[in-house]
């Protein structure tokens, strides 16, 4: 089964990969007109009521298909008012084959006639709630018709993602949908799923289309949520590239929390980052992380609800990783855990929801697969998260996300991301979205965005991290994809 959320998203991930909505309106008009001739007979009388949007638009494809019926077309609203430029080539495509068409601009004037067979292509599964005007009144009339009715994609009025039906629904005998069944129409007598030409990378392979759905992040301070990177002692350029790519991709605030003793070049960084020393007084100054900080780290992230980006730069100081392991054991929100603090996690029992990054050798120091071609070894990398009991980004060549049911690739990138500190970037990233994605789909997201930054950069092998932090927001808006 696939929600509307995720078909809107295959929808454009197809049209990334060279199968555009056009084609894929004409396959699913098509699919329509294969139904009504297996409802009716040559020369029965089709009723189309289609609203302005595409699912009406596979309707008005449909009524090409049906020269043998008699078949007529009736739009909801003015043809202006057709709401997407394929939907309006199809209405003038059907205008210019003198076939029979009707504007309803009065939904009180609307009239049925006494077709043999309606289709209801008026609202797709999209738009959820009451039918309004003049949908509402069109959907009274087909359910007081004689007639049998066939849906397009999913009855107007009902959710296509939980059956729901608030009010007003179109009572459909029959329904075709398209690529695969929607799970509010599991329970329906009799739904055709059909084959409208989706290319199996459409789902598999991360594109424009999980970014479209997405959604857009806070717009008043706060609302992007906040990350709250713990790092730095042997390096600090990472935390600071963390923190910062999480700023690009919509975070409203990044702190990052380092021992006393790099304080100073990571704050230099940046005067966006918010930097707070550990160990900052004269006895208990560090450089690296103790189990003693551990504690306020805790308290901080929880009380604040930051989203968490543990490794980048922490180095393997024994006591760090015993203040990481407690840290992970002690930590019950969200958090993105990379680099040096990776071995540690099969180590600890946690109530925390992680993102792991692992490269490829981090992968293997995980219990995962030491291979280059980390697609081939994608079952293997879907079982350790399975595991884990958390999702792995892991990073190569093409990266693979799993969250130990469902794997994912995602090929977007350049040979130049092999540079140092993409990784941190791309950590960043993904604890920015965790703020308004579950930690799958911000993985995927976050996996796609970094890689079509240094895309859009077109730098080869001269790529530095620090640019990414340049085009990650043109990335999250679908960058020049369409």
């Amino acid at each position: 089964m696939i929600t509307s959320r995720r078909m809107a998203a295959v929808d454009r991930n197809a049209a990334a990969l060279g199968v555009p909505l056009r084609v894929l309106m004409e396959s699913s008009g098509n699919a329509v007109a294969r139904r009504v001739r297996e409802l009716t007979a040559p020369g029965d009388s089709v009723t189309l009521v289609c609203g302005r949007g595409n699912n009406g638009g596979d309707a008005l494809v449909a009524a090409r298909f049906l020269d043998d019926r008699e078949a007529t077309v009736k739009l909801l609203g003015r043809p202006e008012s057709i709401t997407t430029e394929i939907a309006r080539a199809n209405w003038d495509a059907l205008k210019a084959a003198d076939i029979d068409v009707e504007t309803v601009t009065d939904s009180r004037a609307f009239d049925l006639d006494d077709p043999d067979l309606v289709v209801d292509a008026m609202l797709g599964t999209g738009i959820t709630g009451e039918l309004r005007e003049p949908e509402a009144s069109a959907a009274r009339a087909i359910n007081d018709s004689a007639a049998p009715v066939l849906a397009v994609d999913v009855p107007s009025g009902v959710d296509a993602d939980t059956g729901a039906t608030p009010g007003g629904v179109v009572e459909a005998e029959h329904v075709v949908t398209f690529h695969d069944l929607k799970p509010g129409l599991a329970e329906h007598a009799d739904v055709t799923v059909a084959d409208i030409g989706i290319p199996e990378a459409a789902e598999e392979v991360v594109g424009p289309g999980d970014v479209a759905v997405l959604g857009d992040g806070g717009s008043r301070k706060g609302e992007g949520g906040r990350t709250f990177v713990i790092g730095g002692g042997p390096y600090t350029g990472a935390p600071a590239l963390a923190a910062g790519a999480s700023l690009s991709a919509g975070a409203g605030l990044a702190f990052v929390a380092c021992p006393a003793s790099v304080f100073d070049p990571i704050a230099g960084y940046s005067e966006d980052l918010i930097v707070q020393p550990y160990g900052d007084g004269e006895e208990s100054a560090t450089d690296h992380l103790e189990p003693e900080h551990v504690p306020e780290l805790v308290e901080t992230a929880e009380r604040h609800d930051d989203t968490v980006i543990l490794g980048p730069g922490l180095g393997r100081h024994p006591e760090t990783e015993d203040a990481a392991r407690q840290f992970l054991a002690e930590f019950s929100g969200t958090a993105v855990v990379d680099a040096d603090a990776l071995p540690l996690v099969p180590e600890v029992d946690t109530d925390a929801t992680l993102v792991l990054t692992p490269n490829r050798s981090e992968l293997a120091e995980l219990g995962g697969p030491e291979a280059d071609d980390l697609v081939a070894h994608a079952d293997e990398i879907r079982e350790l998260a399975a595991d884990l009991g958390h999702t792995i980004l892991a990073k190569g060549e093409v990266d693979v996300i799993t969250d130990g049911e469902t794997v994912r690739r995602c090929r977007a990138g350049t040979p130049g991301m092999t540079v140092g500190g993409t990784g941190d970037t791309l950590a960043g990233v993904v604890a920015a979205l965790l703020a308004r994605a579950e930690p799958f789909e911000a993985a995927c997201v976050g996996s796609y965005v970094n890689g079509r930054a240094a895309e859009m950069l077109d730098r080869g092998d001269g790529l530095r991290a620090t640019e990414l932090q340049e085009t990650i927001p043109a990335a999250l808006e679908g960058g020049d994809d369409e």
